[in-house]
């Protein structure tokens, strides 16, 4: 019992991780590597891509590229990269690795890749390239730092593009290769990438910087995660649609995990997996301005009961299946959905009637799963009516116990001056969420906030 105990307990150490313009340039380095300095309860740092490396990557994998036209996206990498050098000098170990790692990029993005192995590996050499770059900068503020890969710890299955990590093979990993690092040295590695039981590299999916930070912080037994990036903090609503979006001091786990997933772009939705179940507290702050605080987003239950954020995520579809048949018949919600998921199409939101069932589903540019298949259409169309509908926004309401009392019931005068295609609400207290036109999704997020959110800040 006592060593159950001892490994529950945890460490004082904490996961930092920066984001692609935290990391952007030599300025912007040196403002992280302060924030890494001032607390020396930070043991890790994970460092996403610089800022607009992974763009370039991202071209490179298309095959159907000129010679000219991937000259330009190579030649992008390494200006990014020479732009941080110009203002560094390598020591020894670190240079050795660097030049090496940028041989091997410019060896695989000059051939092209073949295979989606290929392209997580190329999609890889932004975090490494950075992880070189950052490690000198700590050590140039007298901080005793160690580059170290990521997959030699995060193990994952070998779904490329998006893997899953293995938990119990990553946490045995991390004790033993990286912990012992611990005490006396401060680890700089990668976001978003780990490796396989082959040892190939594959990638957590855009955005899984913060992801893998969470999975780190669990592995090693962390306190907590920070997320530094470009904003202070998760704020009520996309401050640049709102100027008067404020930033939310703390969030539970829950409203988190809701705001993430509907739409707020500052947290990887997957962040709140490893830190809920592990009980890690996460903090989200700006590595420009980390005086100004951030978000706290910790396991206890929110104080505040009511509508706290409202978020959009656009590029929608809103799938309608309908048949008579369905009146008082077993069954056919398993059929409908059964046929997605032999197509691989997650669903987000579902409503239903006596003899229809309204599904929405996620059609963004980056979005994981693919757009829906027209052979997925047909098999639907075998027994029932299908209609789809395009060009939608999914506004979502977040908070803790949301209710339709007087706050929601004002909600319902603010939507009555525009068109809603679908409401859904009750499987969960932190959401309300429905589908408009996405043409006028910003005046939406802009109507609610105003009459619910600044209002509710001012009373």
């Amino acid at each position: 019992m006592n060593t159950q105990l001892a490994a529950n307990t945890k460490s004082d150490y904490v996961v930092a991780k920066f984001g692609g313009t935290s990391v952007a340039n030599f300025d912007a380095m040196s403002r992280c590597a302060e924030i890494v300095c001032a607390d020396n309860q930070v043991r890790i740092v994970a460092v996403s891509a610089s800022a607009g490396v992974t763009n370039h990557l991202v071209a490179l994998c298309k095959r159907d590229l000129s010679a000219a036209e991937r000259d330009e996206h190579i030649t992008g990498v390494i200006a990014i990269q020479e732009s941080i050098l110009a203002e560094l000098s390598l020591d020894a170990d670190l240079a050795h690795g660097f030049n090496e790692t940028l041989r091997a990029f410019q060896v695989l993005a000059t051939e092209g890749v073949k295979s989606a192995a290929e392209q997580d590996e190329l999609l890889s050499f932004g975090e490494r390239l950075s992880s070189y770059l950052f490690t000198q900068v700590l050590r140039g503020q007298g901080l005793d730092a160690v580059r170290f890969d990521v997959r030699k710890v995060l193990k994952t299955d070998s779904q490329f593009a998006k893997a899953t990590p293995n938990i119990a093979a990553t946490a045995a990993a991390a004790k033993k290769h990286l912990v012992p690092l611990l005490a006396e040295q401060v680890v700089v590695t990668q976001g978003f990438i780990g490796s396989d039981e082959y040892n190939q590299t594959t990638t957590l999916g855009r955005g899984g910087s913060d992801y893998s930070a969470a999975l780190l912080a669990e592995a090693i037994n962390a306190k907590s995660v920070h997320i530094w990036t470009d904003v202070v903090g998760i704020f009520s609503t996309d401050p640049r649609l709102c100027v008067k979006a404020t930033p939310i001091a703390r969030l539970s786990f829950d409203e988190a995990a809701e705001m993430a997933t509907f739409g707020a772009k500052v947290l990887h939705p997957a962040t709140i997996l490893p830190a809920s179940r592990s009980h890690i507290s996460v903090f989200v702050g700006s590595s420009r301005e980390p005086q100004l605080g951030g978000t706290w987003i910790e396991k206890e239950k929110s104080e505040q009961p009511g509508i706290r954020a409202v978020t959009q995520r656009k590029n929608q579809i809103l799938l309608t299946v309908k048949s008579p048949e369905m009146l008082l018949a077993s069954g056919f919600l398993a059929r409908v959905f059964t046929i997605l998921s032999e197509f691989n199409i997650s669903v987000d939101l579902v409503t239903t009637s006596e003899i229809s069932v309204a599904i929405t589903l996620d059609n963004a540019p980056n979005a994981s799963r693919p757009e829906l298949d027209q052979a997925c259409l047909d098999k639907l169309s075998e027994f029932c009516h299908v209609s789809v509908e395009n060009n939608l926004t999914l506004v979502a309401l977040i908070g803790s116990e949301i209710q339709l009392r007087q706050q929601e019931t004002n909600l319902m005068q603010v939507l009555s001056d525009f068109n809603i295609r679908l409401i859904c609400h009750g499987a969960s207290k932190h959401n309300l969420c429905f589908l408009v036109e996405q043409s006028e999704s910003d005046l939406v997020v802009q109507a609610i906030h105003s009459r619910l959110l600044e209002s509710q800040v001012a009373a």
